[in-house]
């Protein structure tokens, strides 16, 4: 059994491992690459596999890094189904046709600036059509739902805490004298966030591909702490009488936001101020989380179940059209501006901050990762100037960052998640992170007995069979008196006895059979 990283492997973005059993070949993730040119350049190939030959697609969740190239997958010849949670396959539906639409007016403009220069043009990596043509594919899966794959081969899929509907995918894979577990982390979200679930544990795996984006560091701030930061932004840019940019995902953390500006609202702690979400495609996803309330944490759970709808803001506006959009830099303040694209690298929030990092007045709240070589990364570094469509832009706004909105886990409780296996893995592979993230984060789990490496991108590594049929058969009989009496104590009735008595009737039989030849 073979492993590859054909993505998210030496750098944070493009999501994409297949795993070839030998009878099935199955793709986990398949990202878009963002950040620096030369990574971006590796949408525009060839996949280095062909796509007619992957059985089926397991999506961890439908951010871009991990979704973003299904659509050209589709379209150079994989036919078989792509397994998401309910939630993943309902953000997809809406996030790849925009992703589609946004290749193709990229391209538009690349290709005037060619033909200006007498270059050749280029294609599109999708278009809007080749994405709405995938989303047949899609099938939803439930969570904690076992899946058989193929012969030999299942899943389930796990909430992995990071956003709505994302998950960690447990694929075993059943070989002649034992089975083998191969955990796949997708992203581990942080814990107490609005909204999502705190991450799922793990009790037992032969193999984890474990992100690794915040692998060098522990979040300064934690949720709490961030919320309380943002309400001190809010108020200072009021004061200075500028606006507030915020450019923020579209899943996951546009909504944190309005759920917190809401909350401040309910209080009487918001200044009077208009709150514009100028996306689209986040006016999209929030109706979407609208439609998931199953998925969403006990607080938010608890505020539906009283009738409160926790993105219900009174002075919240939609601009939908690209010109509601532009007249919102005809105000020189008092709005609050939420944009994408959360790294600042497309999308409405590059006009706004053309038209207000030059003034002192306005502020730019960063508040999630930035990627090395997007312009939010710049920002984040102190940039005194940026180039914005061919313009030179002075910094003269604030510049704030919070980490507490992450949504990924940090190296503290990446450790933790790791620690909490029964016994260490075989192989730990660190992705999703850059270098000097992954290099701190194999340093921290060697100290507790995990041995962890750092892929190649493009890498094959073999996965050794796991342990044999009887050795798991043994370790469970180790500690079955004291699960028993435990479960007995838990559900003192008649029933709970008459389920313990059939599964030891079945175990015994078992060992009658010579199962027990070690006894």
């Amino acid at each position: 059994m073979q492993l590859t990283f054909h993505g998210a492997a030496e750098c944070v973005t493009g999501s994409c491992f297949l795993l070839d059993t030998g009878k099935m070949r199955i793709l986990v993730d398949c990202g878009l690459f963002q950040g620096s040119k030369e990574i971006r350049q590796r949408n525009y190939g060839h996949f280095p596999f062909s796509p007619q030959t992957i059985d089926l697609v397991l999506l961890t969740h439908a951010h871009i890094d991990h979704s973003g190239l299904i659509p050209k997958l589709v379209k150079e010849g994989f036919s078989g189904p792509i397994l998401g949670t309910g939630c993943t396959v309902d953000l997809c539906h809406v996030l790849l046709p925009d992703s589609g639409s946004i290749q193709e007016t990229e391209v538009q403009r690349k290709n005037r600036k060619a033909q200006r220069a007498g270059k050749p043009l280029v294609e599109p990596i999708y278009t809007m059509d080749d994405a709405y043509a995938c989303l047949n594919q899609f099938r939803p899966v439930r969570y904690n739902q076992d899946i058989i794959l193929g012969d030999g081969v299942r899943c389930r899929f796990r909430d992995a805490g990071h956003i709505l509907g994302s998950a960690l995918v447990e694929v075993w894979v059943r070989e002649p004298g034992g089975e083998t577990k191969i955990v796949f982390s997708g992203d581990l979200g942080n814990k107490n966030k609005p909204f999502v679930r705190d991450p799922e544990y793990v009790e037992e795996a032969d193999y984890i591909v474990l992100e690794s984006t915040y692998g060098d560091r522990v979040h300064q701030e934690d949720y709490a702490g961030s919320r309380e930061r943002l309400k001190e932004v809010v108020w200072s840019t009021y004061r200075k009488g500028g606006n507030l940019l915020i450019p923020a995902f579209a899943v996951e953390r546009t909504q944190e936001l309005l759920y917190d500006l809401f909350a401040f609202t309910r209080a009487g702690e918001m200044p009077p101020m208009q709150i514009w979400l100028d996306s689209p495609l986040a006016t999209a996803v929030t109706n979407i989380f609208g439609d998931h309330p199953h998925c969403f944490d006990d607080e938010a759970s608890g505020m539906i179940a009283c009738g409160i709808d926790p993105l219900g803001l009174p002075q919240l506006n939609h601009a939908l059209t690209v010109e509601e959009s532009k007249m919102l830099n005809q105000s020189p303040g008092g709005n609050i501006i939420i944009a994408g694209s959360g790294m600042c690298d497309a999308g409405r929030i590059r006009h706004h901050l053309k038209h207000n990092l030059w003034r002192p007045e306005a502020t730019v709240l960063l508040v999630g990762y930035q990627a090395e070589g997007t312009l939010g990364r710049l920002l984040l570094n102190g940039a005194e100037k940026v180039r914005l469509f061919g313009e030179e832009i002075v910094v003269r706004a604030d510049v704030v960052s919070v980490n507490g909105y992450s949504a990924h886990a940090d190296q503290k409780m990446l450790r933790e998640w790791v620690g909490a296996l029964r016994r260490p893995p075989r192989q730990v592979f660190l992705v999703h992170g850059e270098q000097r993230a992954q290099l701190a984060l194999r340093q921290v789990l060697a100290e507790i007995g995990v041995a962890a490496r750092i892929p190649a991108w493009q890498e094959t590594v073999r996965l050794e069979p796991g342990r044999k049929d009887e050795e798991r058969i043994w370790q469970l009989l180790s500690g079955l008196h004291g699960r028993t009496a435990r479960y007995l104590k838990a559900n003192p009735d008649p029933d709970a006895y008459r389920q313990v008595l059939e599964r030891l009737s079945a175990l015994d039989e078992f060992l009658a059979a010579g199962g027990g030849r070690r006894g």
